[in-house]
């Protein structure tokens, strides 16, 4: 298994050229990467650098994690970094097609990657796939984190879901299937694709092809591949996620929250309040007009519930 070194340095490099190997930069003018012989994961840092760290698990690129989301946290006195997960972004990128990890592995990247940026325990979030990852994370290394948020998930991997779990919209998937792949080699035509499919789930399309030309700017090469698996998370279809965890949500000992849009078709809300009552104490928070996506209208919603969770983490600590 490829974890990440604990043994790393946050200071960056002071010429602001690429970090040598073991080495976390966090400069919030430029993404930057924690790395270890084999891997790299591509991170990026908003705030003080002292402060309690909020690590957002990409889903699969750290994009998926609005930006102002960001900056309203770090604005809230954390210290937020965001990343990509392997396979997209500025992290490690093999072949999506065969990944030659697993989702233990990507938890285990999860925690090695707050150990780096400081060895504290580190309020861990995940959206979409990511959400998966940081449920894993916090079962399998008890202590790295101290409080968990879990937005847009499900307590299952991928594939058909338990009889009690809504699965996809069958409505919404057929539609966006049905849509022809655009030219990988082509910004705008990506964009395009990416901003009908917004629309397609009810997510706001401007925002989804403003997003999806940075995915795309992000992406190395031009093999449809790469860019399936950045743009759509395609590796996750082919990711070994055994074995299940869902039965192990019940031993969550920190707090957590879920945030779900009401009117979510990939994982619809029951997923997120499936999620909620396996996890002892953890707060629901539903957003009434979301879908997929995190909102602008939502961010400040999100980040009061994201700064409240830590609050009670805190104190939990000081106790």
């Amino acid at each position: 298994m490829t974890r990440i070194s604990v043994g790393t340095s946050a200071s960056g490099s002071p010429d602001g050229s690429d970090p040598p190997d073991d080495s976390v930069t966090g400069r919030p003018d430029r993404p930057a990467g924690t790395r270890t012989p084999g891997i790299t994961l591509g991170i990026e840092s908003f705030g003080d650098d002292d402060a309690p760290l909020v690590l957002l698990v990409g889903g699969t690129t750290m994009l998926s994690w609005p930006d102002a989301l960001c900056e309203r946290l770090a604005g809230g006195g954390r210290r937020v970094v965001r990343y990509d997960l392997r396979d997209s972004g500025e992290s490690t990128t093999a072949d999506p097609r065969a990944p030659a990890y697993t989702l233990r592995d990507l938890a285990a990247d999860a925690a090695g990657l707050a150990g780096a940026l400081g060895g504290r325990p580190a309020h861990l979030a995940g959206i979409g796939v990511g959400g998966m990852v940081a449920q894993v994370a916090v079962l399998d290394h008890p202590g790295t984190f101290s409080a968990l948020t879990l937005a847009g998930t499900r307590p299952v991997a991928p594939g058909p879901p338990d009889e009690d779990l809504p699965d996809h919209d069958r409505a919404t998937m057929s539609r966006l299937f049905a849509r022809p792949m655009p030219d990988w080699t082509d910004r705008e035509a990506v964009a395009e694709f990416a901003a009908d499919g917004a629309e397609i789930r009810g997510d706001d399309p401007v925002a989804a092809r403003a997003v999806a030309g940075r995915v795309w700017d992000r992406t190395p090469g031009s093999a449809p591949p790469v860019h399936l698996a950045n743009q759509l998370g395609t590796v996750f279809s082919r990711l070994d996620c055994t074995p299940r965890w869902r039965e192990r949500l019940s031993g969550v000992t920190v707090p957590a929250l879920v945030v779900h849009g009401r009117r979510d078709p990939f994982f619809p809300v029951g997923n997120g309040e499936a999620i909620a009552r396996g996890i002892p104490g953890a707060r629901l928070l539903v957003l009434e007009e979301a879908a997929t996506a995190i909102p602008d209208a939502a961010v400040d919603e999100v980040a009061e519930a994201m700064l409240t969770l830590g609050q009670a983490e805190q104190t939990g600590q000081a106790g």
